[in-house]
């Protein structure tokens, strides 16, 4: 194994870490402010860092890039306004988490749908179980979906849908100034929609102002920018491998913070999801494994 490959593992654990810890932080932001207006400020500021460390790179682009790029953004901006009602409305983070996780599930069937892409024969082992974990989460005293899972579920849809289409423009974009485009759409979607929905509060507590500056700086421009860079060093499968681990460190982080307690019935539909991840990434667990030993 070679030193690259340990950094970037390394990296990226951290990177998971700090994806969990931001639904805190997005969590706590939301005792004060609107939810949309939260997220149009988080993302718009962090797109703001990003582009400041990646200027040249944007300064470099094409007017095709701009395009794709913002085109993304709009898919991914919907697609977090989904995810950040999800969080404001449901009683479950750790389930949340493993409901959006649904998203890299999701991708090859999508990909096939609208590129007809081809599936690989994991994911038909993966979509069962996905589908069942879902329903396990969905089915508790009769089918009655909260808002939170529906919101999340379409969080992970659309999610799915920019991942097929960043892989598209990833290969001809660099990362860093793709990742400044598409917060900063984040944000200014999020704030459109906020200035159409939502009051704003007349004023900014220290506590808005101490856990929106946390998810910026650190749940948002930090780990991007440490994502890329880690993805970076080694090969995008096997970086995946490691992402999964995102929703098992939230659920951790919100039993300790928040004191949350999953039933039977959610612990085993979380832990069909979480299995769903790992069947569809199962070659890349193998390789991932074997360099590890």
């Amino acid at each position: 194994m070679n030193q690259h490959s340990s950094k970037a593992d390394f990296l990226l654990i951290i990177v998971t870490l700090l994806a969990a810890v931001s639904w805190m932080f997005s969590k706590e932001s939301l005792a004060d402010m609107p939810p949309l207006l939260f997220m149009g400020s988080r993302f718009l500021l962090a797109g703001m860092i990003l582009a400041f460390f990646g200027w040249r790179s944007l300064k470099s682009l094409s007017r095709e890039q701009w395009r794709a790029a913002i085109n993304i953004g709009l898919v991914f901006g919907i697609a977090m306004a989904c995810w950040i009602m999800g969080l404001f409305t449901t009683r479950s983070i750790g389930e949340g988490a493993f409901i959006t996780s649904l998203a890299v599930v999701l991708v090859a069937p999508l990909g096939y749908l609208l590129f007809r892409d081809s599936i690989a024969r994991s994911t038909w082992v993966a979509l069962p179980m996905a589908i069942a974990g879902l329903a396990l989460l969905a089915l508790q005293d009769g089918f009655h979906p909260e808002a939170s899972q529906i919101y999340f579920f379409f969080a992970a849809l659309l999610l799915s849908l920019t991942f097929i289409l960043n892989s598209h423009a990833a290969a001809k974009t660099p990362a860093l100034a793709l990742s400044a485009i598409q917060l900063a759409l984040v944000g200014l979607v999020s704030l459109t929609l906020s200035l159409a929905l939502e009051s704003w509060p007349a004023q900014v507590s220290a506590n808005m102002l101490w856990w929106l500056s946390l998810s910026v700086i650190v749940g948002t421009a930090a780990r991007f920018l440490l994502q890329t860079y880690a993805q970076g060093l080694t090969s995008p499968a096997h970086a995946a491998v490691i992402m999964v681990l995102e929703p098992v460190w939230t659920s951790a982080i919100a039993a300790w913070w928040f004191d949350e307690r999953m039933s039977a019935q959610q612990l085993l539909g979380c832990a069909l999801i979480f299995a769903s991840l790992l069947a569809n990434r199962w070659s890349n667990v193998r390789n991932f494994l074997r360099r590890r030993s």
